[in-house]
């Protein structure tokens, strides 16, 4: 077993799903990892949209978005886990202070405070929230300008991830903000591929380690 020093950390990577991988839910898929320690890992696919759009979300969750700029912004399938439940991947958000104030919440990763209820600061730069209240700011045309929104996320058990890894079902590398918030849906597993040097023709199933 690899020493803790040795692990590899892939918090704030993306996950390119290699041609082998069939499976329903990740074939040609890229998931950008949230979290990843000794315990697991927990990531958002971005490039799978699902049948509705923001506008229509809010609207299940009795919102009205007041944001020309996402209400027609796919919501996407974040992963087979809790498929009901949305994550929200966005920039960072700072509260702003207030004189002699100190009630500012605390993100549920770090010391940083954030501006919502449920916040996963990602080292990396990116944020992760799960509570309403962002939907409600965004509602209000407030809120992160910069957001992706998913519905299920995708998770892996101790070691499982790095068992796919070796078993060439994974690319990876370091993300790219730009892929999730400024590149076109169907654009970005070739451009997830290009920060490798990468062309999705040049792949085999069954490739082995460089």
């Amino acid at each position: 077993m690899a020493s803790d020093s040795a692990r590899i950390n892939l918090t704030h990577h993306f996950l390119i799903a290699m041609p082998g991988l069939q499976d329903q839910s990740f074939s040609r898929s890229v998931v950008y990892l949230c979290e990843h320690s000794e315990r697991g890992a927990l990531g958002l696919i971005i490039n799978k949209p699902a049948d509705i759009k923001l506008s229509g979300l809010f609207e299940k969750v009795e919102l009205h978005l007041d944001r020309p700029d996402l209400s027609d912004a796919p919501v996407f399938h974040g992963g087979p886990v809790q498929t009901e439940r949305g994550f929200v991947l966005h920039e960072p958000v700072r509260p702003t202070p207030v004189a002699g104030g100190d009630d500012v919440k605390k993100s549920d990763g770090e010391d940083e405070p954030t501006v919502y209820a449920s916040t996963l600061t990602i080292p990396g730069g990116l944020e992760m929230t799960t509570s309403k209240d962002v939907l409600e700011a965004m509602a209000t045309g407030a809120g992160p300008r910069k957001v992706l929104v998913t519905l299920g996320y995708s998770a892996w058990d101790e070691g499982q991830l790095e068992s796919e890894i070796a078993e060439n079902s994974w690319l990876t590398v370091m993300a790219d903000p730009a892929v999730i918030f400024d590149t076109p849906v169907e654009q970005r597993y070739d451009k997830a591929l290009s920060l490798l040097g990468l062309e999705a023709w040049k792949l085999s199933p069954e490739a082995g380690h460089a």
